[in-house]
């Protein structure tokens, strides 16, 4: 589906949009509005995304004399679309996209840097890392999402456990039946609910470099990787049982749900399914092996055409219209995951279950988007399933990881 945004006639609210625009985002190199008579902007949103964008498209068009065709399409073929697309010519200048494609756009050549200048610092620092790769910035980010600590209050206080200890010390007080309900997948495993857990040791899945940016160097093996398989252990069916293979989404939901677990980890996605727990408090996730837990934070942006033929106008665009707080605040009216824009997320941070996964994100990395990361999944959730199963840790994990490095060469 096409729309076509009118050039003529902006609407009062538009016109509010443009007012309310601040910050210092540069000027583009040269003026747009000299070819803006005669370039078109295409870009590729999803259907939640659409009037959000078409908004803030309108008083672009208005500005520059530009126009701007939305092409509305599902979200799940974006990223496959747009790889096959823009090495033809028929691709969008502009495409909305999650961060973990990221890797797989510069593989292929697609996708070009922006710079977003004095805006930079508009933005939460984990969203714009995400959109970093090998040190350069390759989107605009505008949402981010992870999970996080959530505790029925009724039953263990709004207070965070500072550790994992703590946090079974307050369940048992609390007369609960199990401590914490912890997604597993059943026996697939969930190597992603588990990260925050695994990182408190020090081992991450991939080293990074000097940049912040993700390496194919396995990091989550040696000392510290074996000592949180072993926490693992402690804690699985041969241990003290509170996590077990058992668990998978709905099971996880309703162990929380009915009381049986004061605690679980889980995401912004899963609160609705908790409408018997009406005391529920949200916290960073308590740190396991000493270090700060850090889960894996998923964000999504607008990323730019290495095709474009207008790809300052498609900056500009991002840049001093996308980038600006109206923008993102329609844009999180849409589809309402805590904001990449500070400010906004700080705002919307008045509501304190927003502000636990908020305080989450800020903790948390950004899941590599690095071509390699969709090789480890299978054999990292396996390997924590056969060792929550009553596997031995340490070997499970050493054969995990040497598994990993021989297919990751």
């Amino acid at each position: 589906m096409r729309t076509q945004i009118a050039f003529a006639g902006i609407a009062a609210a538009s016109a509010l949009l443009l007012a309310g625009c601040s910050g210092s985002a540069p000027e583009t190199a040269e003026e747009p509005a000299d070819e803006g008579s005669t370039a078109e902007l295409v870009v590729w949103t999803d259907e939640e995304r659409e009037d959000a964008i078409a908004a803030a498209a309108e008083q672009f068009e208005a500005d520059t004399g530009a126009t701007v065709t939305l092409v509305q399409k599902n979200f799940e073929d974006l990223r496959n679309d747009f790889i096959a697309q823009v090495p033809t010519g028929e691709g969008p200048d502009i495409t909305v996209g999650a961060h973990d494609w990221l890797g797989a756009l510069v593989t292929a050549g697609v996708v070009d840097t922006i710079d977003l200048g004095d805006a930079t610092g508009d933005f939460e620092q984990v969203a714009l890392d995400a959109m970093t790769y090998d040190g350069q910035l390759y989107a605009l980010p505008y949402s981010l999402e992870t999970v996080a600590l959530i505790q029925n209050v009724d039953m263990v206080g709004p207070d965070a456990p500072a550790s994992w200890d703590e946090l079974v010390s307050m369940a048992q007080e609390a007369g609960a039946e199990r401590p914490i309900a912890v997604n597993t997948a059943g026996e697939t495993g969930d190597a992603y609910t588990m990260y925050g857990l695994q990182t408190s040791f020090g081992a991450p899945v991939f080293v990074q470099d000097e940049t912040g940016s993700y390496t194919a160097e396995i990091g989550m093996g040696g000392a510290n990787g074996e000592a949180f398989a072993q926490w693992l252990h402690e804690n699985g069916s041969a241990g003290m049982g509170y996590i077990s293979t058992t668990v998978d989404y709905d099971i996880n939901n309703e162990l929380f749900n009915s009381g049986t677990a004061p605690f679980t980890i889980q995401g912004p996605w899963a609160m609705s399914a908790y409408a018997d727990v009406p005391n529920v408090a949200v916290h960073p996730i308590p740190s396991a092996g000493g270090e700060t837990a850090a889960p894996f934070v998923g964000v999504q942006g607008f990323y730019l055409s290495s095709q474009s033929e207008n790809a300052l106008l498609a900056q500009e665009f991002l840049v001093n219209y996308l980038a600006k707080e109206d923008a993102q605040r329609a844009l999180y009216e849409a589809d309402p995951r805590i904001p990449a824009f500070t400010a906004l997320a700080d705002e919307v941070a008045s509501d304190p279950v927003i502000a636990g996964f908020l305080a989450s994100s800020q903790n948390g990395v950004p899941m590599p988007s690095i071509p390699e990361m969709g090789s480890v999944w299978d054999l990292w959730n396996a390997a924590e399933v056969q060792i929550i199963g009553g596997a031995d840790p340490a070997a499970t994990w050493k054969q995990m990881v040497a598994d990993l490095e021989a297919e990751l060469g």
